[in-house]
C-alpha cells in the first residue's frame, strides 16, 4: 500500500523522507531494555510493573523499527535500580561496549529516559550513538506528523527536550520537519546551541500554536452548528484505529502494523444504519510512558476526544499485554478530563482473528456477563467481524436521550420527506394504500425545535 508519505511500494515522484529512510536502513541499531526488577529468591527476578518484559523489549524494538532503524539484536538489561552516571550497572555497559565494537553497532536504542549526563557517558563507553526512550519517541512524531499542528507541536517538544540538555545528537534547529535528527548532523560546532535562540523560537511556535488552536476551535464550532454527533476512535499504539477507520470509511488513511502510523487527526461523516450522521475522528496513539512534553504538546490534538459523544477505546485484545495497554490509555483519558466510567466510552475489543477458539470463547463469555450497556464489542476490523454490531451499538449509545416521533406526510409532501431523512433518523416507514406515509423518527435534542415547528402534529412515543 502506498501510504500519505509516497513512499509505497510504487514509489512516488515525491519522498520526503526517502534520504532519511537510506540513511536508517544502514544504521545497524541495537535495542536495549533496562527494566527494573525485584527480587523473587533462588536467584530469579520479577519485573516491577505488570507488563511482561519479552513484550516491552519488542514494543521498543517496533518503536525503531517504525523510522525504519536496521535493528541487529534487542537485549534485556534487568538491573534493581538505575546508577546515576550510566543508569546501567558498569558490567553491563562494559559487556555492550564488547558487542557494540564487534558488531559495528552504530546506534544503541535505551528504552528508558536517560538524563544528559546519562546519555553523554554512555555514548562516551559505547563509542556510538544513544538515544532514549522519549527522543526515539520525538524522532518518530517528527516523521509521522502530517498537518501544520502536528509539525508545530513535535518541533515544541523537540526544542523542549533540547532546552534540557546539550544539544549533540539534533540538528532540529537546521530543519523546518521532525525525524532523524540522531543520524546525522552538523560538526562540533553546532554543540554549543544557544538557549535564548532555543527559547524565543519556542515562544515563536507557541504563538503560531495557539494561531493553529483557534483556527481548529472555529472548526469544531462549524461542525457542532452541523450539528452531527463526534465519535472518536482512541486506544494505545498499533491496536488497529486506523484499519477500523478505514472500514468504517472506506478512506485511505495510512494503516500499517506499523506503532505510530497515525499522528494527526483524521476525521471523516459517515452514515448510520438508519441515516443519522456522524463524524469519525482517529487519533495519535497512546504508549506507556509517553514522554510528558508530547501529552501537553498535543492536548490541541486530543480535545476533540473531550467534546466526543461517543468515544471508541480500541484495544488490541490478542496482545499478551493488553489489559496493561488499556490501563495506560485510561490513565491519559483521565489526564484529560474523562473517567475510567465514563458512559461515553465503549470498549472495542480488536484483532479477534488473531485469537485462538478457546480464548474467543473466553473473551465472548465476558462481553455476555458484562453489564448492560457496557459490555464491550468482539471485532476484527481487518476481516470486518463484528463491525456492524459495533455500528449498531454507537447508534443505540447516540440515541440515549434522543425522543421518537410518529409523523404523517402526504405523498405530495417530498421536500418534509427528504428533510427527515437528512436531518434525522429513520426508524420506520410505512406507506399506506391512499400514498399516505407514516415514520417513525428519531431526532437530536438540538434539532428537535426545528422538527416541531415543521411539524406540529408529530406524536411523541418514546
Amino acid at each position: 500500500m502506498t501510504d500519505e508519505r509516497g513512499s509505497g511500494p510504487q514509489g512516488g515522484p515525491h519522498k520526503p523522507f526517502e534520504p532519511e529512510k537510506i540513511i536508517a536502513s544502514h544504521t545497524r541499531s541495537l535495542v536495549v531494555g533496562p527494566y527494573l526488577v525485584g527480587r523473587r529468591g533462588q536467584g530469579t527476578h520479577a519485573p516491577v510493573n505488570d507488563r511482561d518484559i519479552a513484550a516491552r523489549i519488542e514494543e521498543a524494538a517496533g518503536l525503531a523499527l517504525a523510522i525504519d532503524l536496521n535493528v541487529v539484536d534487542r537485549i534485556v538489561a534487568p538491573l534493581q535500580a538505575p546508577r546515576p552516571a550510566t543508569y546501567l550497572g558498569k558490567g553491563k555497559v562494559d559487556e555492550i561496549a564488547v558487542r557494540i565494537a564487534a558488531e559495528e553497532i552504530g546506534l544503541v536504542v535505551m528504552d528508558c529516559a536517560l538524563t544528559p549526563v546519562q546519555q553523554r557517558n554512555l555514548e562516551r563507553a559505547f563509542k556510538a550513538k544513544v538515544i532514549d526512550r522519549t527522543g526515539l519517541i520525538l524522532e518518530i512524531f517528527g516523521r509521522r506528523a502530517r498537518t501544520k499542528e502536528g509539525a508545530l507541536q513535535v518541533e515544541l517538544a523537540h526544542l523542549t527536550y533540547q532546552k534540557s540538555r546539550l544539544v549533540r545528537s539534533w540538528t532540529h534547529l537546521e530543519r523546518q520537519r521532525g525525524g532523524f535528527g540522531f543520524l546525522g548532523g552538523p560538526g562540533e560546532t553546532q554543540i554549543e546551541a544557544d538557549r535564548r535562540i532555543i527559547q524565543e523560537r519556542m515562544t515563536r511556535i507557541e504563538r503560531d500554536l495557539e494561531n493553529v488552536v483557534r483556527t481548529r476551535s472555529l472548526h469544531r464550532a462549524s461542525r457542532r452548528r452541523v450539528p452531527y454527533p463526534i465519535v472518536s476512535l482512541v486506544g494505545y499504539t498499533n491496536a488497529g484505529k486506523s484499519t477500523l477507520f478505514n472500514r468504517l470509511t472506506s478512506a485511505r488513511v495510512l494503516a500499517e502494523d506499523m506503532l505510530f502510523a497515525t499522528l494527526d487527526p483524521t476525521a471523516r461523516a459517515i452514515s448510520l444504519p438508519h441515516g443519522g450522521k456522524v463524524i469519525l475522528s482517529d487519533t495519535v496513539g497512546f504508549i506507556s510512558d509517553l514522554p510528558t512534553m508530547l501529552v501537553a504538546a498535543f492536548r490541541a490534538t486530543l480535545e476533540d476526544v473531550l467534546e466526543s459523544d461517543v468515544i471508541l477505546h480500541v484495544r488490541d485484545v490478542s496482545h499478551v499485554d493488553s489489559e496493561a495497554q488499556a490501563k495506560d490509555v485510561e490513565a491519559i483519558l483521565r489526564d484529560l478530563g474523562i473517567a475510567p466510567g465514563d458512559k461515553r466510552v465503549i470498549e472495542v475489543w480488536n484483532k479477534a482473528d488473531l485469537l485462538d477458539a478457546d480464548t474467543r470463547a473466553m473473551m465472548l463469555n465476558r462481553t455476555d456477563l458484562a453489564e448492560a450497556g457496557r459490555e464491550p464489542v468482539l471485532i476484527s476490523a481487518l476481516t470486518g467481524e463484528g463491525v456492524d454490531r459495533l455500528v449498531k451499538r454507537v447508534e443505540g449509545a447516540l440515541a440515549a436521550g434522543r425522543h421518537v416521533f410518529q409523523v404523517e406526510l402526504q405523498a405530495e409532501e417530498g421536500k418534509a420527506l427528504n428533510w427527515l431523512y437528512e436531518e434525522a433518523e429513520v426508524l420506520e416507514r410505512r406507506e399506506g394504500e391512499d400514498g399516505r406515509i407514516s415514520l417513525a423518527i428519531r431526532i437530536a435534542p438540538e434539532k428537535e425545535p426545528r422538527f416541531l415547528q415543521r411539524h406540529p402534529r408529530a406524536r411523541q412515543i418514546r
